[in-house]
């Protein structure tokens, strides 16, 4: 069996873009698994994982590794803490965003196909398949 340590992670990713800059480490992926995804994401402070959104099809976990991150979800914003275990449901409830400073692992039923919500930008991306706004939406028999 293969191991890894979330309190010493490889990177094996990581995001450059102004606002949602990170380091990644598919712990998951190290480990073999194939059904439960996990990653470890060390943010800088101010920085944040991914934009707000929530999952239609895959429930989410998030674990505080270290720091002080904030967790933006439908009731606001709240500190985490080392030790911190949330859980995002599917659909709107389960919307959420994570900002560091801190470090955190991300865990996900690794589900596909899947619909991913942003609400913040009207968008709905889906896997396979791409990313759309919500406001090009048509009639179910538009082209039939």
């Amino acid at each position: 069996m293969r191991r890894t340590n979330v309190f010493r992670p490889v990177f094996d990713h990581d995001s450059r873009r102004d606002g949602y800059r990170w380091r990644g480490a598919r712990v998951g992926r190290a480990i073999g698994g194939t059904r439960i995804g996990a990653s470890v994401y060390e943010l800088p402070d101010g920085e944040r994982t991914y934009p707000y959104h929530f999952h239609n099809a895959m429930e989410e976990w998030l674990v505080g590794l270290d720091g002080t991150p904030t967790l933006r979800d439908p009731d606001g914003e709240r500190q985490l803490r080392r030790g911190d275990v949330v859980c995002f449901p599917t659909g709107p409830d389960g919307a959420h965003q994570v900002r560091g400073p801190g470090t955190v692992m991300i865990l996900s039923a690794n589900r596909a196909p899947e619909v991913n919500e942003y609400p913040d930008s009207g968008k709905i991306a889906s896997r396979p398949g791409g990313v759309f706004r919500k406001a090009d939406a048509v009639d179910y028999w538009e082209g039939e």
